[in-house]
């Protein structure tokens, strides 16, 4: 992991802070390197569990809504990732990989827990992407 993925990584542990996670007791955070700059986000749940929305999607929302076409890095992480003293990584969901094959598909992904860096082969190899 290069210093920058290490620093983007130290911003999505900033963003988990300001995560809403009464139900799951999982803040998750996700720092979004772009042209623009670095995005943040923070999962927020709802009580209706279909309708929250997680860090990732809120980061790539964030930077798209700021102009962002080129993104370059994501970084995830979940402060609350840890069981048995040890710092579990947590990895995007299916939904989250989706998104970063639509917007992000030559982004590396970096993670707590664990040095490799991820691209989306890794992650969601074969993914859909629709051509009109």
């Amino acid at each position: 992991m290069t210093p920058e993925q290490k620093q983007l990584l130290g911003v999505a542990e900033k963003a988990a802070l300001n995560a809403y996670a009464p139900y799951s007791k999982f803040r998750v955070g996700a720092a979004v390197l772009t042209d623009k700059g670095v995005f943040i986000g923070a999962n927020i749940e709802n009580s209706s569990s279909n309708l929250g929305i997680c860090a990732e999607r809120v980061a790539l929302s964030h930077a798209r809504m700021h102009g962002a076409e080129i993104y370059t890095g994501l970084a995830v992480n979940c402060i609350d990732a840890v069981a048995d003293g040890d710092i579990r990584t947590a990895m995007p969901c299916g939904g989250c990989r989706q998104w970063l094959a639509e917007l992000a598909p030559d982004a590396w992904l970096v993670t707590q827990g664990s040095d490799r860096v991820f691209s989306l082969d890794d992650l969601l190899p074969d993914a859909f992407i629709f051509k009109p």
